[in-house]
């Protein structure tokens, strides 16, 4: 296979410490000592903790130096089939609280164990954007949150009977009643859709002033999807603002459950479907983490140089559709000339363009072909330039200046306080990225910049996306110039397939290839959650595997799901046409939201 002699060389690094409890001497005032620590495949500090602890302990890691002042992710579970439940202190349910601290670089989670139809008291008092989690578990689970602001269906729609992640709900439409829409059911349908302003807390006018209630979406060019938002107005200005999500709902979560480990892959390349083979890597690399499989240093190169293609590939969808909501029309048809330039090499690659499902268990599909360095580096040459063109066209507009200029604003802690990560974390002025902070798969051995900017508005959230695509160029041809020799696949039992030669010589690898093509690989007990930088932002897999061929519990962080409850803070008071262009700076896809 084509090789370059150069390798990389590799450097130390000092990875980010693994949290204890001796750490945080603090906690010994609120939590027994007898505190039940759950060791998992991730090395996060997991502690159980009876539901009244929770305010307490929220409270405490919110208030000491260096907080745990970042929700990374708030989700449940239900224990119920579990095969090894009785080694946890579970009952019917377990809600899970996963804080990270970004000055630490730490992270800790908080199990509470609930009964069936026990209900739990709300943290949209610590964090506002606890809102939509609680109100996803609510919708999924059926789980109450006392003293919510609006315990609303999110995902699914208001006359749904059931909770689908709850056990005992099926998980192939087969095994449900055949789906029918007669006129009545349509009208009922339509009706419950109807916004009800009051429901959200607004009144419908004040003393001198009858408010219009408008909708945008769910099928408006400027939302990217299906995608609703229900403004209130005054006049023209946006008074509030209800972002309605979940018209793009596949229940990704559930169907993880009854695919294998190997053949959900797929699937995550649906969940942002701009980022491609990015959808792939945390997914993989949570499984790699849970069964302890090691993967060559071409494997972690081959996944770091496709990852950065898919990132170039969404910033320079954002960067044209930004232009043309902003009212350019042209950079779109350059951009998307140049997408078809590096969409030939990935299919040149992987054998497929946007959804290539091409990362693998234990490493790749297969072997880079012969020839990839010499069109990988040809669109490495040719790209720079291009980029400085668009950047002059776009963002030396003056009318592009005046609209984005100071638009859709907000600082650090806002970003923190609203789960936002990513380029609109970084516009704020916070240089955190994965990459840097938590390098994975030999992020450490390249060279490149981490692009901030300080204003945090809308101009240097599309600036900095300019600026990511020069530094994802710079990773690949670091990838060109040093990619090492060396298998693309772990010889590892739980990968899949085995190489052909190898089944077609070895019983053991045959009768290894049939059993988990035919019935899946069966992978450790336990629970493994790894994130990554990806396009949107982090992008985080949780498993848990109960010892069986598919994963027990399969929860996706994805970033535009937390990005989007930021809108109401960040129109109200501006214009309808300023929302576009929020809208635009945030970069979104809505599966990403909706999974």
């Amino acid at each position: 296979m084509d090789t370059v002699t150069k390798e990389l060389s590799i450097k130390p690094v000092n990875p980010h410490t693994k949290l204890t409890l001796a750490m945080l001497p603090e906690l010994g005032d609120v939590i027994p000592n007898n505190i039940f620590e759950q060791q998992t495949a991730d090395n996060i500090l997991t502690l159980w903790i009876d539901k009244k602890l929770l305010f307490p302990v929220l409270k405490l890691l919110k208030s000491i130096p260096e907080p745990f002042n970042f929700l990374f992710d708030l989700y449940a579970i239900d224990e119920r089939l579990r095969l090894d439940k009785a080694q946890l202190p579970a009952k019917a349910f377990t809600l899970v609280y996963q804080l990270m601290s970004i000055e630490r670089n730490q992270d800790i989670r908080l199990k509470v164990a609930l009964e069936d139809n026990e209900e739990q008291s709300s943290i949209t008092s610590f964090w506002p954007s606890a809102n939509w989690y609680e109100r996803e578990i609510w919708d999924l689970f059926g789980i109450v949150f006392n003293e919510h602001p609006n315990l609303y269906r999110i995902l699914l729609p208001p006359t749904y009977l059931g909770h689908p992640l709850r056990k005992e709900f099926p998980c192939r439409a087969t095994e449900m009643e055949p789906f029918s829409l007669d006129d009545e059911k349509l009208a009922k349908e339509q009706e419950a859709l109807r916004f009800d302003p009051k429901a959200w807390g607004m009144e419908e006018s004040s003393e001198d002033n009858d408010y219009l209630f408008l909708n945008l979406g769910p099928n408006h060019p400027s939302v990217h999807g299906v995608f609703r938002i229900a403004l209130q107005l005054h006049g023209e200005q946006i008074k509030n603002a209800v972002p309605d999500i979940g018209y793009h709902h596949r229940g990704a979560e559930k169907i993880a459950e009854r695919q294998t480990w190997h053949g959900f892959i797929p699937y995550t390349d649906r969940i942002d479907y701009l980022g491609g083979v990015m959808n792939n890597f945390p997914y993989i690399l949570a499984i790699e983490q849970l069964a302890n499989i090691q993967v060559s240093e071409r494997v972690k190169c081959i996944r770091v140089m496709l990852a950065e293609c898919f990132r170039i590939l969404s910033h320079m969808l954002f960067f044209g559709t930004f232009a043309q909501d902003v009212g350019q029309l042209s950079p779109i048809f350059y951009l998307f000339i140049d997408r078809e330039k590096l969409f030939s090499i990935i299919e040149a690659i992987t054998g497929a363009r946007m959804h290539p499902s091409w990362f693998r268990i234990g490493g790749v599909a297969q072997d880079l072909p012969q020839g990839w360095h010499i069109m990988m580096q040809e669109f490495v040459d040719y790209f720079p330039s291009k980029l400085d063109e668009y950047e002059v066209m776009v963002m030396q507009n003056s009318i592009l200046k005046h609209r984005a200029i100071g638009i859709g604003k907000y600082n650090t802690q806002q970003a923190l306080e609203w789960n936002v990560s990513g380029v609109g974390l970084r516009a704020t002025g916070a240089d955190w990225d994965l990459r840097k902070q938590r390098p994975y798969s030999g992020y450490e051995n390249y060279q490149f910049d981490i692009p901030t900017a300080s204003n945090g508005d809308a101009y240097d959230r599309c600036q900095l996306r300019v600026d990511e695509m020069r530094q994802s160029l710079k990773i690949i041809q670091q990838c060109i110039d040093h990619m090492p020799a060396g298998d693309y696949k772990a010889d590892h039992p739980l990968t899949t397939p085995p190489k052909t030669e190898r089944s077609k010589q070895d019983i053991e690898t045959l009768i290894q290839h049939f059993l988990n093509v035919s019935w899946g690989a069966v992978m450790p007990k336990g629970e493994s959650c790894f994130a990554v930088e990806a396009t949107k932002g982090i992008n985080a897999y949780s498993l848990i595997s109960d010892g069986s061929s598919s994963s027990y519990r399969t929860r996706i962080r994805t970033p535009s799901f937390a990005h989007l409850q930021m809108i109401p803070l960040m129109a109200k008071g501006l214009m309808v046409a300023d929302l576009i262009v929020i809208l635009a700076s945030i970069d979104f896809v809505m599966a990403d939201v909706d999974r």
